[in-house]
């Protein structure tokens, strides 16, 4: 424990100047990875309007957030065996890759394909934003900078959807791709001339690749059921029956694998902590309402309301604010007293409470209304964003931070990519069921394409049907939604509160001199597992 201390009292190697260059850098990826889905939602209605293909709509975000989950715990052990600056890179020269990729798509089956290219990029983003974070600054001193990345979160929130807004209108969807590579040239250049990390032996333990694997194999296939039940296929097919069976024994397997792998990508120990299994299943229940949100919010408010892409991400400002608002106060509040069991209850019953009153919108609903109901929404998933994370942290033992950490936002990533699968297919089922229903099933395949100018060449008699149609979509997406979310509100009711490491008030020679849980991060798991 003695080594632990002297090495969280050892400052960081590079200059303070170079640190923060460091940091700006850093901050840019961050914003890269953060952006991307946040744009493309906005620019959705757009895109199929001009590929076609409202089938696979879902499929445009759930390749890539499925392609980020799989990487993810992939990059950050490459980054410990094999030196984190050139894993890091080379993550970001595919996201720019397949965001090039993406945007020359010529049909909804190409940009799949590219999409997933660029989620596996995205998946050494994040994940090396915080492993050099932690190599490069101490313990100590890395609140304010955990705080700067907070800003960097909000700025998405708030500016993707307006970007992307404004980038559909006016340069055309392809844009809302080719924006990352400005972005991304300026990050590869300052990380390629600033960033100096001490040299480390490589590790001789090898990546848990069976495990990955299987993971990835048991994720695809579940996510295939939900994607082609009762829609390309019936539930009761051959092929969605080898697909839950698929997905089963990969599963089953990967468990058996963790436990006996040297270096297990995720190992199960850490599961042992009832905090962290309960913070692991509202991490996941949250991202799956947060991106089913984002997805649908606009092709609702674009259809129905009537707003351009601009405005649909504008209108999305109540939900990202009190998103952004309450999870910063949240944190802050958290972090001063140490008290955090009220804010996943409170958090949990907000959400519930938005995701029911989005699901009575109609075609009557005013932007006023729905934006108090997408308030409340944001409002309930900014209680649980920093929460999540921290009590999950604060559960595990210090060697296993990293980890704890990795995992938790890989189960926030799982619940995306399911969350958008499932709301997708009974959206898109809905949305063909009524127009058959009402009549317009001929125009279905026309009008499903959801851009403003296909919906006023349409008669009178079929726009009607289909704004009928795309609100009722809407309504079961987040009624299922919401029920799914009461899941969240359960698990929240078994936490525990245990004391946060230092959060109160620090003792001197205390284990976390940064005084607070929250600023316990992966680098620190990662100090107190070398020394």
């Amino acid at each position: 424990m003695t080594d632990v201390k002297k090495a969280v009292a050892q400052p960081a190697g590079p200059q303070a100047r170079s640190v923060r260059v460091v940091v700006l850098a850093l901050m840019i990826t961050m914003l890269l990875a953060m952006l991307d889905n946040l744009i493309v939602g906005t620019a959705m209605p757009t895109i199929v309007g001009d590929l076609g293909g409202m089938e696979h709509l879902s499929w445009v975000v759930t390749a890539y957030t499925l392609a980020t989950a799989a990487s993810t715990p992939i990059w950050g052990k490459l980054g410990d065996l094999y030196g984190r600056k050139g894993i890091f890179l080379t993550s970001i020269v595919i996201f720019l890759i397949g965001s090039v990729l993406s945007g020359m798509a010529q049909d909804m089956s190409q940009l799949i394909g590219f999409r997933a290219v660029q989620g596996l990029g995205a998946g050494g983003l994040m994940v090396g934003v915080m492993a050099i974070l932690g190599d490069l600054v101490p313990p100590r001193e890395r609140g304010k900078y955990q705080g700067m990345m907070a800003g960097v979160m909000a700025i998405a929130m708030i500016g993707g959807p307006l970007v992307g807004g404004v980038i559909t209108d006016h340069l055309g969807w392809r844009w809302s791709f080719y924006i990352n590579l400005p972005l991304g040239a300026v990050a590869l250049a300052m990380v390629t001339a600033v960033l100096h990390l001490p040299r480390k032996e490589r590790s001789t333990a090898k990546v848990d690749y069976l495990g990955a694997a299987l993971l990835t194999v048991g994720i695809t296939a579940i996510v295939l059921v939900t994607t082609w039940g009762g829609t390309e296929y019936a539930w009761g097919s051959a092929v969605i029956m080898e697909l839950i069976a698929l997905g089963v024994a990969s599963l089953v397997g990967f468990l058996l694998v963790e436990t006996k792998a040297a270096e297990p990508i995720m190992p199960l120990h850490i599961f042992r902590s009832r905090n962290f299994s309960l913070m692991s299943v509202i991490g996941f229940m949250a991202g799956f309402v947060m991106f089913g949100a984002v997805l649908f919010l606009p092709l609702y408010q674009q259809t129905v309301q009537g707003a351009n892409a601009t405005n649909s991400g504008l209108l999305l400002l109540p939900m990202l604010l009190a998103m952004m608002i309450v999870s910063l106060v949240a944190g802050r509040i958290t972090t001063s007293t140490g008290r955090y069991k009220v804010f996943p209850i409170v958090g949990s019953v907000l959400m519930v409470t938005g995701l029911f009153l989005l699901s009575t919108m109609d075609t009557g609903t005013t932007r006023f209304t729905s934006g108090v109901y997408m308030a409340v929404l944001g409002a309930g998933m900014g209680f649980l964003m920093q929460i999540t994370m921290l009590v999950a942290q604060n559960s595990v033992e210090l060697k296993d931070m990293g980890v704890a950490s990795s995992a938790t936002t890989l189960f926030r990533t799982l619940g995306s990519s399911f969350g958008v699968a499932i709301m997708g297919a009974l959206f898109t089922g809905r949305v063909q069921d009524e127009m058959a229903a009402r009549g317009g099933g001929g125009a279905t395949a026309r009008s499903a394409q959801l851009d403003d100018a296909s919906l006023r060449q349409l008669p009178d008699a079929v726009r009607d049907a289909y704004e009928y149609a795309v609100a009722s979509g809407t309504h079961i997406a987040f009624l299922v939604g919401g029920s799914v979310a009461v899941v969240a509100l359960l698990a929240a009711l078994f936490v525990k509160e245990v004391p946060l490491r230092g959060a109160a008030k620090p003792e001197a020679g205390s284990d976390d001199p940064a005084g607070s849980g929250s600023a316990v991060t992966p680098g620190a798991a990662k100090e107190s597992q070398t020394v």
